[in-house]
C-alpha cells in the first residue's frame, strides 16, 4: 500500500518563468506531509493541477546556493 503524500505551499516566493504550455517554473517554501517547510524549486502545471520534478533545499542549503550564485554573477 502507498504511503499517503500530502503538500501545503507556505509560502509562494517567485515565478522565475513560464513555459509556451503554460508550466511555471516556481520558488516556494513547501511543508512535505506535514515536516518543516523547506525551500522547494520546481515547475508546476497551470492552476498548480499537477507537479514537476523539483528539488528542495534547507535554510543552509538555500543560503550556500545564493552566496554561491552571488559570487558567480558579481565576478
Amino acid at each position: 500500500m502507498a504511503k499517503e503524500f500530502s503538500y501545503e505551499i507556505t509560502d509562494e516566493l517567485a515565478v522565475l518563468g513560464t513555459s509556451a504550455k503554460g508550466w511555471t517554473k516556481e520558488l516556494n517554501k513547501v511543508s512535505y506531509n506535514g515536516a518543516t517547510p523547506k525551500f522547494d524549486l520546481r515547475d508546476w502545471a497551470p492552476e498548480r493541477a499537477s507537479m514537476g520534478k523539483g528539488i528542495t533545499l534547507t535554510e543552509d542549503e538555500a543560503k550556500a546556493l545564493m552566496t554561491a550564485l552571488e559570487k558567480y554573477f558579481n565576478d
